[in-house]
């Protein structure tokens, strides 16, 4: 564990960067997704919620990438990695809105993925986060 002394800035946790867990609890909320889908005779839904979880974990990835290439840099600038994530969200969405609209009502699978995924993503990397500043108390 580390520990800032009092005059300089606080350490905080490490935050998990693997999207192997994201993807095995996507995976599991996919498969459900699917047999219910099948159940109620809407299996489409669950196959453009795979596709909708896909594409967020994707995002992820790229997110990780960009973000290491530009700190990377000597003086990293924040304009490049603004526009380039404005550029992914606008990408992202737009293929989610033409594929909700084209393949209604099924198609709304890949807004409930989208949206699942980013609550996995962002819990995966909250609650060790979280753990790690109450030991640190």
């Amino acid at each position: 564990m580390t520990t800032s002394s009092s005059d300089s800035a606080p350490v905080f946790p490490e935050a998990p960067l693997s999207l192997v867990r994201p993807a095995i609890l996507s995976g599991l909320l996919v498969v459900v997704a699917v047999v219910a889908g099948a159940y109620l005779g809407h299996i489409m839904f669950g196959i453009w919620m795979f596709f909708g979880i896909a594409l967020s974990l994707a995002n992820a990835k790229l997110v990780q990438l960009y973000v290491q290439g530009v700190t990377a840099e000597e003086n990293p600038r924040k304009r490049p990695l603004v526009v380039n994530s404005a550029l992914r969200l606008a990408i992202l969405t737009v293929v989610a809105l033409v594929v909700a609209f084209l393949a209604r009502p099924d198609g709304l699978g890949v807004m409930f993925g989208l949206a699942l995924c980013q609550v996995i993503l962002v819990l995966n990397t909250v609650i060790p986060v979280m753990k790690g500043l109450r030991t640190q108390s």
